[in-house]
């Protein structure tokens, strides 16, 4: 007769030494964090056959469980939590944010009512308060912790497609006789997050109208207006504008207070995407050149961006106090309680009903570093990325793309000898050029990643393609820069031999 498998969990002496195993664990990769590659270089096959088998029958120790993770899976990562890991935005857990985070596994609550999660409901209310102090939105504005800037991007356009005058789609649908088209309108520098909305939103792609940005990656209000007018007199509907601050490309900032006034005048829902740019308004010298988040119906911010709180925790405000509740708000018998005056029901604000206790790692890391502390970090972050622009405008064969406020440099090699070339050169020949800066950068990137000492990413912005350098790890010193600095320029020199020897 098969042995009855043990039932129940660990007991908690069993859990404690399991659990300083797992925290050994997590001293150790972070003590030899530097010595390692920041991503793996094997194939996805091998990755497979690695870490594949077939389902287990009966359960193993978990020592061999740990020790297993240490020698097959983390070596196999990307280490997004690396020192000098540079690519797309960086992002970065705090030791008090992963301990809050284990803390909130333990609970498991579910924040979905306040009568489900009482303190974590209420703690929701205080750090998003708190956060909309840091960026500079209505601490009184309806606020909702959700697991991403897109999704956040989503909820908020629902709320300006229902806030629309004369149409009920939560009643009648998109498709009820004499709904009009709705239009979305957002830079070319936008993210790709506005382009899945509105598909989902069933508005459509051919409803999101593009709009120019100017020399520095910024929406042009004017093309704006004209673009808003056009459709106007077409009797189609502007529901809303997406403006960013911190565009993905170069850390552009759309000037808001132009783009806010053609809203007023249209009746367009302005709804911010301030993921990456909203919470370096913390240091002074930002905030003072900065927009101001104020004037915008909806905004978006990200802590696992830029606050050390691990994934995922996005902050969605909208200033048009219920409306997000105007569009999400259903509740079934099931669902009805008595939490009586001042208690709020968090699934009312999205489509999410099972809601992690997210509040608490804002919580501990908030009070654990202080707003002194969070604004020291984030200014360090900037000083170190003006050292980085400061080495590559001072280098002949390189130079800096766009213009950022934030620790986000873009760059690219481009020979001297290619650059004298360019003035004076047939249209022919100046394509033939940017083609050829263009394939030298894009090997560039291509071996400094393979080197693994350090991982950054591309765009391709008018000016071609540019090496993107994110900074803002916790860890990362000035010396994790230069050193990936340092690179950049040995391979550069390496790519760039062949046309030196012309």
């Amino acid at each position: 007769m098969p042995e009855t498998p043990p039932l129940g969990d660990w007991a908690t002496d069993e859990f404690e030494a399991n659990a300083g195993a797992v925290v050994e664990l997590i001293s150790d990769y972070f003590d030899g964090i530097r010595d390692r590659r920041v991503t793996t270089a094997i194939e996805p096959g091998a990755l497979l056959e690695l870490l594949d088998g077939p389902l287990p029958e009966h359960g193993e120790p978990f020592e061999r469980i740990v020790e297993e993770t240490r020698a097959k899976v983390l070596p196999h990562l990307t280490h997004w939590n690396h020192p000098r890991f540079h690519a797309y935005f960086s992002i970065s857990a705090s030791f008090a944010g992963i301990l809050a985070d284990m803390l909130v596994s333990a609970v498991d609550v579910n924040a979905m009512v306040w009568r489900s999660a009482p303190a974590a409901s209420t703690l929701e209310t205080v750090v998003m308060r708190w956060i909309a102090e840091m960026v500079g939105y209505d601490a009184g504005a309806d606020g909702v912790l959700v697991n991403g800037a897109s999704l956040g991007t989503f909820y908020a356009l629902c709320a300006a497609r229902d806030a629309v005058p004369g149409i009920d789609v939560r009643r009648r649908g998109l498709t009820a006789p004499g709904t009009p088209m709705l239009r979305v309108y957002a830079s070319d520098q936008a993210h790709s997050s506005v382009d899945k909305a509105v598909i989902a939103l069933g508005v459509g792609l051919d409803n999101l109208v593009v709009v120019p940005s100017d020399e520095r990656y910024r929406m042009r209000a004017d093309a704006l207006e004209e673009l808003v007018r056009r459709d106007v007199d077409a009797g189609l509907v502007p529901m809303a504008v997406v403006a960013t601050v911190g565009t993905t490309s170069t850390g552009a900032a759309d000037p808001l207070d132009d783009v806010a006034r053609v809203c007023r005048r249209h009746g367009a829902w302005l709804h911010v995407d301030a993921a990456y740019g909203g919470f370096w308004n913390l240091v002074p010298e930002i905030r003072a050149v900065a927009e101001d988040l104020g004037i915008a119906d909806s905004v978006v911010v990200n802590p696992h961006k830029c606050l050390y709180t691990p994934l995922e925790v996005t902050c969605l405000y909208s200033a048009r106090r219920g409306a997000l509740a105007d569009t999400f708000r259903l509740v079934p018998e099931y669902l009805r309680t008595d939490a009586g005056e001042g208690a709020l029901d968090y699934m009312d604000f999205t489509l999410q009903l099972g809601r992690s206790f997210r509040a608490l790692k804002l919580w501990w890391v908030i009070r654990t570093f202080g707003r002194a502390g969070l604004v020291a970090r984030l200014r360090e972050s900037v000083r170190i990325a003006g050292a980085l622009r400061a080495a590559v405008d001072g280098h002949p064969d390189f130079e800096c793309v766009g213009e950022s406020a934030y620790p986000l440099v873009c760059l690219r090699l481009f020979p001297r000898r290619l650059r004298a070339e360019v003035e004076g050169a047939t249209e022919t020949r100046r394509a033939e050029i940017r083609a050829e800066v263009d394939e030298l950068n894009a090997r560039l990137l291509r071996r400094f990643n393979d080197e693994g000492r350090a991982f950054v990413s591309h765009a391709v912005v008018r000016e071609g393609y540019v090496v993107r350098v994110s900074i803002g790890n916790i860890r990362t010193t000035e010396d994790d820069v230069m050193e990936s600095w340092d690179a950049l320029r040995r391979i550069g020199e390496r790519v760039a031999a062949p046309i030196e020897a012309r």
